[in-house]
């Protein structure tokens, strides 16, 4: 996995990597999501929170929805959401790789920080497969297909949290690398 990650991890690829992603994402945010909200009254999406949702949650948003904002949301918003996972653990992991290389760590146990964002795309897509398979029952979906699809939200928010902090605490790093040397060279 290293040496894939190695070959790829030029600032060309990466920042390319990383502009598609984003440009993905702000579709969602500007057309899908707005799309499909427009049916939920207010209630926010499955995939748009981050400490899960319950059965009664989930009648009460499905139900809201009504059939055309079931239909958008299946038809509109999970297709899109199917790409970006993809995208995002792609993007993000070579982003980390990157500043990690950048600080002299990328050949350390730090390596496996890499591994967040793809821990992080394959809840996204589990718990898309949850949200699918509840949209195509409904209303006959189980209080366990909807507690396991909520598991796969936490994990998905609780892993994107942790990288974005610790990508954070690494372009601190670099900042004070970056400081030092500054000062060091005047």
């Amino acid at each position: 996995m290293n040496k894939i990650i190695e070959k790829n991890i030029s600032g060309k690829k990466v920042l390319g990597f990383f502009i598609v992603t984003n440009l993905v994402y702000a579709f969602m945010l500007m057309v899908t999501i707005p799309k499909t909200m427009a049916f939920s009254n207010g209630l926010k999406l499955l995939d748009m929170m981050p400490t899960g949702y319950d059965f009664n949650y989930v009648n009460k948003l499905f139900s809201t929805l009504g059939e055309n904002g079931r239909e958008t949301y299946l038809i509109n918003q999970i297709p899109v959401d199917m790409i970006y996972p993809l995208l995002f653990g792609i993007s993000y992991c070579l982003l980390m790789a990157y500043f990690l290389k950048k600080i002299n760590k990328l050949k350390s146990p730090f390596s496996y920080l890499c591994l967040l964002p793809i821990l992080a795309a394959i809840a996204d897509y589990l718990e898309n497969l949850g949200i699918i398979k509840m949209l195509t029952s409904y209303p006959n979906y189980t209080e366990t297909t909807v507690t396991i699809a909520s598991m796969f939200s936490v994990i998905k928010s609780i892993s994107t949290s942790i990288y974005f902090i610790t990508l954070l605490v690494i372009l601190i790093l670099l900042g004070i690398k970056s400081l030092k040397k500054t000062s060091s060279t005047i």
